[in-house]
């Protein structure tokens, strides 16, 4: 099925997405829900509102967790002309709307699997790393931005064995011990795990930004949005 990006919304969706049916769960704590995949358009797109959102959370002394929604897990799209017109009309609009950079070597290769699952295990692998270091959300983000921008600005291949070295030195994990767990079957099985719960979240495409008070769990963004709406529309749901 090829993918879905809406220009208007900022919104990439998952192939054979619905509206979500209702709320999830009660949780007590407030707690802010990213749900992206590092090579979603949109995604690259909005990375500097989602950190100065991870840092209003911060602040704020709420909870911030970043999903990985396996937008293209598998692959799914030929690699292609019209495929890669797609991509360059598309990312060009992006880079107009919000001002982040995109490079266009990724379109010149002559073979591409646009597989995005290896891209979210990675994050999910850096995650896992992380562990319960207190600067943990922090660094995680800053491994799925450093993601993003190797693909979309250097255009290389999240799939390929030496794509991860430099991130890894630079968020403080040791390249080696992240190769390992990387290719495990239990950094596999967490992926999966985190695409699970975006379904269940009711995700229907990405970016989207959810927030879950004790209320409920409230949509503040599908598709891309600027940093003062997002506030603004946790300001109004706090009140809740």
């Amino acid at each position: 099925m090829a993918m879905e990006c809406d220009p208007v919304t900022g919104l990439c969706l998952l192939p054979g997405a619905e509206a979500p049916s209702g709320d999830a769960a009660a949780r007590d704590q407030m707690q802010v829900y990213y749900v992206g995949d590092p090579m979603c358009s949109w995604c690259w797109g909005m990375s500097p509102v989602i950190d100065a959102l991870a840092r209003h959370c911060e602040d704020e002394a709420m909870g911030f967790r970043l999903v990985m929604g396996g937008l293209r897990a598998g692959g799914g799209d030929p690699w292609n002309d019209g495929f890669r017109d797609f991509l360059r009309q598309e990312w060009t609009h992006i880079a107009a709307r919000t001002g982040q950079p995109f490079g266009f070597r990724l379109l010149e290769r002559p073979a591409f699997t646009y597989d995005t699952e290896p891209a979210c295990r990675a994050v999910v692998t850096a995650r896992e790393l992380f562990g319960e270091a207190p600067d943990a959300n922090r660094r995680e983000l800053a491994f799925f931005a450093a993601v993003q921008r190797k693909f979309y600005v250097e255009g290389e291949d999240p799939k390929e064995p030496g794509f991860y070295h430099e991130i890894c030195t630079a968020t403080g994990i040791e390249p080696a011990i992240f190769g390992a767990r990387f290719a495990s079957p239990e950094s596999q099985a967490a992926t999966r795990q985190d695409f699970r719960l975006a379904r269940q979240l009711g995700v229907r495409g990405f970016p989207t930004v959810m927030l879950q008070i004790p209320a409920g769990l409230h949509e503040l963004a599908v598709g891309y949005a600027s940093f003062a709406a997002l506030r603004e529309r946790i300001r109004q749901l706090s009140r809740v």
